[in-house]
This record gives C-alpha cells, sequence and structure tokens, in this order.
C-alpha cells in the first residue's frame, strides 16, 4: 500500500457564516497524480488555499508526510516541500529561463548576488533533467517576460520541481493555451508522477482524460464523488450537481 503524501480530515473553512469548504476529506497517496473537478463556486481553490496556508482553516487538518501544518505560514509549508502553480506565472521576468531555473536551484543564502558564480555538480544535473522535462533548451538564454504564454507556465512548473516541491499543487494549468502546448503540458505533468505528488484543478476535460487516474469531484464545498474517470462520468450524482446528462466531454 502507498504511502500517504496528504491527508485532508474535514477541512472547512465559514465566511461569515458561509462554508466554502465543508468537512472535505480524502487521502492523496505519495507519487499519485489526483485531478480535482467542480462548478464555478465548488470549492476547489479555496481547498487548496487552505492546504498552502493562504486562508486558515476554521475546521479539520491537513497532514503532509505525517506532519501537522494546518494553518503553518504559507512559508513555512513551502519549506516542508509543498509547491503552488498558479493561473498567471510568477516568474522573475527580467531574468533569462536559465537565471530563473538557477534562483529555483540554489539554497544558498543571497541567490541573486551568486547567480552566474557556478552551480555545483549536482544543481547542474538537476537542472540539465528539468530542461530536457519541460522542453526549454531553445529559450534557454530568452528573457522569461518575452516567453509565449505556454513557454512562461513550462517555466514556472521546471521551477517547482527545481526547488525540491514533493507536493505540486497545479491550479487550471492549460488556461489560455493552445490545443499543442496543452498536449505538451499533458506529457510534462505525467512524467513527474511517482517523483512528486501531484493535484491539479482543471476545466479542460480533454486534458482531464489525457492525465488523469483518479478523479475528485467537490460540489459546495464537500467532497461529491471519488474514483476512476469511467466510474466519475457515469455517477449520477456527478452528472446532476456537474456535468449534466450528457457526461465527461
Amino acid at each position: 500500500m502507498a504511502n500517504p503524501a496528504l491527508i485532508i480530515d474535514g477541512l472547512s473553512v465559514d465566511f461569515g457564516g458561509f462554508k466554502a469548504v465543508d468537512g472535505f476529506s480524502t487521502v492523496i497517496d505519495d507519487g499519485e497524480l489526483r485531478v480535482v473537478l467542480g462548478p464555478n463556486g465548488a470549492g476547489k481553490t479555496t481547498m487548496m488555499d487552505l492546504i498552502t496556508g493562504n486562508t486558515r482553516s476554521t475546521g479539520g487538518t491537513v497532514t503532509m508526510y505525517g506532519k501537522d501544518i494546518t494553518n503553518h505560514a504559507e512559508h513555512e509549508i513551502a519549506r516542508a516541500g509543498l509547491g503552488r502553480k498558479f493561473q498567471i506565472p510568477s516568474v522573475f521576468r527580467d531574468l533569462t529561463v536559465f537565471e530563473n531555473f538557477e534562483v529555483a536551484v540554489t539554497k544558498q543564502q543571497g541567490v541573486f548576488g551568486n547567480l552566474r558564480f557556478g552551480l555545483r555538480a549536482s544543481e547542474k544535473e538537476k537542472l540539465d533533467q528539468i530542461i530536457e522535462l519541460t522542453q526549454t533548451s531553445d529559450v534557454i538564454d530568452k528573457r522569461a517576460g518575452d516567453l509565449s504564454h505556454g513557454q512562461m507556465q513550462w517555466l514556472e512548473l521546471g521551477m517547482l520541481i527545481a526547488q525540491d516541491s514533493r507536493v505540486i499543487l497545479l491550479d487550471e494549468p492549460t488556461a489560455g493555451m493552445t490545443q499543442g502546448e496543452t498536449y505538451r503540458t499533458s506529457q510534462i505533468i505525467k512524467a513527474l508522477k511517482g517523483q512528486h505528488t501531484i493535484i491539479v484543478v482543471e476545466h479542460d476535460m480533454a486534458f482531464v482524460r489525457e492525465i488523469a487516474e483518479k478523479i475528485t469531484v467537490m460540489h459546495l464545498g464537500k467532497m461529491l464523488a471519488e474514483g476512476r474517470m469511467d466510474v466519475i462520468e457515469n455517477d449520477p450524482k456527478v452528472q446532476d450537481a456537474y456535468l449534466g446528462s450528457g457526461g465527461i466531454h
């Protein structure tokens, strides 16, 4: 049996009487790739905010690799090995792609002052692997602010990997991408499975079909259903609440 990376138990948050997340529970195994679905307002992004410490919960717990991280500060949770990628990329736009990766992989203090003063062999090897995975070698010396939308998304994903994020949360990673960029993103994410634990919130059902093994469906802040794609798309509760009579399409 796989070891759990995340145990979310009864997680809740109350905003002045409105429960955006209401007693949500799930277990995500180490190395698992989990997709979270749900209509707008289902509580998906708020749930991710609670996991990362961006929002304080009013009930329940979040445990990562056996450590209770409930309501810890964002930087403490990040240091514990949890990385999050938002819809709008957060990169250093005035640095090159390589320099962005260099900042992410370098753990010494005063990292900006140490740029271009050489990486350790282990860091160089790691960056080579990340550059190959994200297919950014052809833009490695390009200013990050000049990248296409898709390239910037891959850069940020690579930076999370460089930071040794054991658990990676991706919020609609294919939003605004072309079909080709979406496909490449699916290949990158699938390549990370097993090496990292990945949680993806997404609306693009073609993309979900490409990457999903286990799906969690949220509705009104609660767990509505959980299981394989074929189970989820034939679940009457899911069809009524989210997908409609046509199922996932």
